[in-house]
C-alpha cells in the first residue's frame, strides 16, 4: 500500500532530473550526486509504490565493467596523457608556427591544424587548451595578434578533440547508442538487431570533424584578408632548411601515430580497443625517444619489430593451432615469436628508462585518476537511469517527443537545445550518460524526410557537435575556463568571449549543413563499412 499519494510517482521523475541538475550546478562531486539522488528518490518511489528494482543494479554494472568497448577508454586517456608529457604539443606549434607564421595569420592557421593533430593524437580539451594557450598565445600577441582573435582560435581548436577521432567522447557515444539502437529495433519487431560500432562512429566523424577545420581555417584567413593588422605575419626565418627538418621531425611521430590508430579501426585490422592498446604502447615509445637518453636504439628495435609483426600478419597465417601448417607458414610463426621477442625486450627497456625518469608513475597516476572519475561517473550514472525508468521517466521522454510540433525534426532540434544548454553547465560525461540512454531509444524509431529510420551514426554526429558547441559558449563554456586560467592579465576576458562567437556561429553552421546533409556524416561508414 502505498504511502505517498499515487498521482506522486508521476511527478518523481521530473523531480529526480531537476534534483540531480541542481545538485550537479552546485559542485558537488558527478558519480556521488547521481547515485545520491537515485537512492533518495528510489526510497520516495519505493514508499509510493513505484516498483523500484534495485537488485538489477549488480548485474548491470557488472555488465560495464567487463565491456570491452569501454576497455578502450582508459588506454586512450593513457595515450592522451602520455603525449601530452612528451611535449609533443610544443614541438608542433613551434615548427608550425614557424613555417605558417610567414603569412597573415599564419600563427593562427599553425594553431588551428596543431589543435586537429592534438585532437587526433590525445582528444583531450582540457590538456590541448592549456598547452596551446601556454605555449601560442603570448607569441600569438607579442607578435601583434587581435587578443579576441586569438583566443578564439586558441579555445576552438583546443575542442576539436570532441569530435575528431579518435575521441573518448565518441567511445562513449557509441557504447550507449549501441545499447539504445538495439533497444529501438527491438521495440519495433526486429530481434536481430542491426549493431552499431565505435569503428561506425569515427568513421562519421571523420568529415565533419575535417569540415569543422576547414572552416576555421577559412574564417581566419578571411580575417587576416580583411584585416591585416589584426593577424600580421611574424618576421621571416632565413633558415628555411632548417623549418622544413623540424617540421618534418615534429611532425611525423604524431601522424604515423594516428594512422596506426585511427586507420587500424578504419580499415578493420583491430577493435577500437585493440587499437587503443596500439596507439598507448606507441605513445610510450615516443615519449622514450623524446624525454629518455639513449633509449632511441630500443624504440627504433620496437618499432621495426612491431612494423613486422604487422607484415607478417598481412601475408602469412599465423595461427600455429593447426592439425598441419606448411613451411613457410611455420617458418613464419617462428620470425613472428622472434619479433615479438625482440618487441617485448626493447619496450621493456623503454620502459624502464621511464619509469627511473619518474615519468611513467606521474602519467600512470594521472591516468588512473581520470579512468577513475569516468568509471565512477559509469556506475553512478547507471544507478540514476535504473531508477529513473523505474519511476517512469522513459515513458515521460517518449511521450514528450513524440507530442512534439515538428515530427523528427521538433525531437531532434528539443534534444539538441536540452544537451546544448546542460553544456554550460555539465561536462561531456554527465550527458552522455544521463541523457542519450533517455532519448536515443525514441529518437531511432523516428523517420527522417526522406523516410528512412534515424541513422545511429548521424545521431552520435549530431551530439558531438553539439557537445563541443557548448565546450564553447560564453559565459559557462569549459574550454573558456581553461583559457582564462593560462591567458595573460592584459588578455580580458570579454576578449575571449568576443573572439569565440564566430566559432559558435560555425559550429552551429555545421549543425545545420549535417542536418540537411546527413551524407556527411553517414557516406564514410557505407563506403568502409558497407
Amino acid at each position: 500500500m502505498s504511502v505517498l499519494p499515487f498521482d506522486i510517482v508521476h511527478s518523481l521523475d521530473i523531480a529526480m532530473f531537476a534534483a540531480a541538475c541542481v545538485m550537479l550546478m552546485s559542485g558537488y562531486p558527478v558519480a556521488f550526486t547521481l547515485a545520491g539522488v537515485a537512492l533518495v528518490f528510489a526510497l520516495f518511489g519505493h514508499l509510493a509504490g513505484a516498483p523500484i528494482t534495485l537488485a538489477a543494479l549488480p548485474s548491470r554494472i557488472f555488465g560495464q565493467m567487463t565491456n570491452e568497448v569501454l576497455v578502450a577508454v582508459p588506454l586512450f586517456i593513457f595515450m592522451g596523457v602520455v603525449l601530452e608529457r612528451s611535449r609533443v604539443a610544443e614541438d608542433l606549434l613551434e615548427s608550425m608556427g614557424r613555417l605558417f607564421g610567414r603569412m597573415n595569420g599564419g600563427l593562427a592557421l599553425a594553431v588551428t591544424l596543431v589543435g586537429a593533430l592534438l585532437a587526433a593524437s590525445t582528444g583531450i580539451v582540457g590538456a590541448t587548451v592549456v598547452t596551446m594557450g601556454l605555449m601560442s598565445l603570448p607569441t600569438m600577441l607579442r607578435n601583434g595578434y587581435s587578443p579576441s582573435l586569438a583566443c578564439g582560435g586558441i579555445a576552438a581548436a583546443g575542442t576539436l578533440g570532441q569530435i575528431i577521432p579518435p575521441s573518448i567522447v565518441l567511445v562513449i557515444l557509441g557504447d550507449q547508442l549501441a545499447s539504445a539502437y538495439q533497444k529501438a529495433q527491438m521495440e519495433m519487431g526486429n530481434f536481430a538487431p542491426d549493431t552499431v560500432s565505435v569503428g561506425d562512429l569515427f568513421a562519421g566523424a571523420l568529415l565533419p570533424g575535417l569540415m569543422l577545420v576547414s572552416l576555421y581555417i577559412a574564417w581566419q584567413m578571411t580575417v587576416a584578408l580583411v584585416s591585416p593588422k589584426s593577424a600580421p605575419a611574424m618576421i621571416a626565418d632565413d633558415d628555411e632548411e632548417a623549418v622544413d627538418l623540424d617540421l618534418l621531425g615534429s611532425l611525423m611521430p604524431p601522424v604515423v601515430l594516428i594512422i596506426a590508430v585511427l586507420g587500424s579501426i578504419l580499415a578493420g585490422i583491430a577493435t577500437p580497443t585493440e587499437a587503443a592498446g596500439v596507439g598507448a604502447a606507441g605513445a610510450l615509445l615516443l615519449a622514450g625517444n623524446r624525454l629518455t637518453e639513449g633509449a632511441s636504439r630500443a624504440v627504433m628495435l620496437a618499432f621495426a619489430s612491431l612494423v613486422g609483426l604487422l607484415v607478417l600478419t598481412t601475408f602469412v597465417d599465423l595461427r600455429p593451432m593447426r592439425e598441419e601448417i606448411p613451411t613457410g607458414d611455420f617458418v613464419g610463426i617462428v620470425v613472428a615469436i622472434i619479433l615479438s621477442a625482440l618487441f617485448a625486450g626493447s619496450f621493456a627497456l623503454v620502459l624502464l628508462r621511464l619509469m627511473r625518469s619518474g615519468m611513467l608513475g606521474d602519467v600512470s597516476r594521472q591516468g588512473a585518476r581520470i579512468t577513475s572519475m569516468v568509471f565512477a561517473i559509469v556506475i553512478g550514472a547507471s544507478f540514476f537511469s535504473l531508477v529513473f525508468r523505474d519511476l517512469g521517466g522513459e515513458e515521460l521522454v517518449k511521450s514528450a517527443l513524440s507530442g512534439l510540433p515538428g515530427g523528427t525534426l521538433g525531437a531532434v532540434i528539443a534534444v539538441m537545445v536540452v544537451m546544448f544548454v546542460l553544456g554550460f553547465f555539465l561536462d561531456f560525461l554527465e550527458i552522455v550518460f544521463v541523457v542519450v540512454p533517455l532519448v536515443a531509444p525514441v529518437l531511432l524509431k523516428m523517420e527522417m524526410p526522406d523516410g528512412e529510420l534515424m541513422s545511429p551514426v548521424w545521431l552520435a554526429v549530431m551530439m558531438a557537435v553539439n557537445l563541443q558547441t557548448s565546450f564553447l559558449t560564453p559565459p559557462f563554456g569549459f574550454a573558456l575556463f581553461y583559457l582564462r586560467g593560462v591567458a595573460p592579465d592584459t588578455v580580458r576576458t570579454s576578449a575571449i568571449y568576443k573572439g569565440i562567437i564566430p566559432y559558435v556561429l560555425l559550429q552551429m553552421g555545421a549543425l545545420a549543413l549535417i542536418w540537411f546533409l546527413p551524407q556527411i556524416a553517414t557516406w564514410l561508414p557505407k563506403v568502409i563499412y558497407g
